[in-house]
């Protein structure tokens, strides 16, 4: 599992996409020691960055023939920047959300509160201890307490960067903020329930998806939409009825709907063969149309 690997710096607006222009031309480029020049970020921050390209699944860390490490943009990584690079879209947070939260790394702290964390309600330190707990059950080799705190302050900030101008360091947002699935208020740390509109249409899709493929299946209950991890109801916080109400909308979808099957009482859902990454590029390639 990974933890602190942020350097304790958010993700920033247009973060993703400086890093996607620069690593179009050199793979290399954010092992390169003047990066930090080139892409106007301190050093830290570059090493951040290299995080967070790969947590959100833009980009995918790999060895070349000479067994030194490259930066691959992914197809997703190359979608987004084609059609949404500086991330206005709500279904593009989602998905980047929905990457960093679907498995236990690189990200294991956004793993756990969003698809292990019961509490809705509660504060930084809190989490911190719970975190530090669920770790200690679930993990083989030493890690530092202050790394998952580290985790946690990050995780906040990451969800609400700019929802106060009290603090002028956090004035720039992060492209997630537009989620609005955490708030915090005078110390208290709220999990928000997301609306259909908050997640978007062809985010839900492109998660089911990339579920199937995943998981190799073709169907999915409604149980399991609400209480499995990686799915609607964790990664999202979305409730029963909404998701309920998603299913019937992407039921009435034109080109590759989804079914309501009926067996033994129990309601399934007939996820069409449709791979995710296509589905998405069709998808935004109509959205910029319609925009233009």
């Amino acid at each position: 599992m990974g933890y602190g690997q942020h350097q304790s710096f958010y993700l920033r607006d247009r973060w993703l996409n400086k890093a996607i222009r620069h690593l179009r031309n050199d793979n290399r480029f954010l092992y390169d020691k003047e990066a930090f020049e080139k892409i106007g970020l301190g050093k830290n921050m570059v090493q951040s960055l290299k995080y967070w390209v790969v947590a959100t699944g833009v980009v995918e860390e790999v060895y070349n023939e000479k067994r030194n490490k490259i930066h691959l943009i992914t197809k997703l990584g190359e979608i987004l920047y084609r059609y949404d690079k500086f991330i206005k879209f709500q279904d593009s947070a989602s998905i980047l959300h929905y990457h960093m939260c679907k498995q236990k790394e690189p990200s294991t702290a956004w793993y756990w509160f969003f698809n292990e964390l019961k509490e809705t309600m509660t504060t930084k330190e809190s989490l911190t201890q719970e975190l530090i707990n669920w770790v200690k059950e679930n993990e083989n080799k030493p890690f530092s307490n202050n790394s998952l705190k580290k985790d946690i302050d990050c995780l906040i900030k990451l969800y609400t960067a700019g929802q106060s101008n009290m603090d002028p360091e956090e004035v720039i947002q992060s492209p997630l903020s537009k989620l609005s699935i955490l708030e915090e208020k005078k110390g208290i740390i709220y999990k928000r329930n997301l609306s259909i509109s908050k997640v978007g249409l062809t985010a839900l899709m492109y998660v089911l998806l990339d579920y199937r493929a995943k998981e190799n299946i073709d169907t999915v209950s409604v149980d399991e939409l609400v209480n499995q991890p990686s799915l609607w109801g964790k990664v999202f916080n979305m409730n029963r009825t909404t998701i309920v109400n998603a299913l019937t909308e992407l039921s009435m979808r034109d080109k590759d709907p989804v079914y309501f099957v009926r067996t033994n009482n129990l309601d399934l859902i007939r996820i069409p063969n449709v791979d995710s990454l296509e589905f998405l590029k069709e998808e935004y390639s109509r959205k910029v149309e319609i925009l233009a």
